[in-house]
């Protein structure tokens, strides 16, 4: 199992200690950039499944390519 957490960085270094002091757990800083990452491919993931099973309307390709 993977878990994200938000932990203020004042806070980080002490709760890293104790995670990696825990012999089946590894422990591994990510930066902002990535958790954000992260966060929008899940969200776009969760998006597709409603369009599939028909609770959300899809865009039209044409449209979505003009707003580029």
């Amino acid at each position: 199992m993977k878990i994200l957490l938000d932990i203020p960085d004042h806070k980080a270094s002490s709760l890293m200690d104790v995670l990696n002091s825990i012999s089946y757990i590894k422990a591994k800083p990510i930066t902002d950039s990535k958790a954000i990452l992260m966060q929008e491919i899940r969200e776009a993931v969760i998006e597709l499944k409603l369009i599939k099973a028909g609770k959300k309307t899809a865009r039209d390709v044409e449209d979505f390519l003009n707003e580029l």
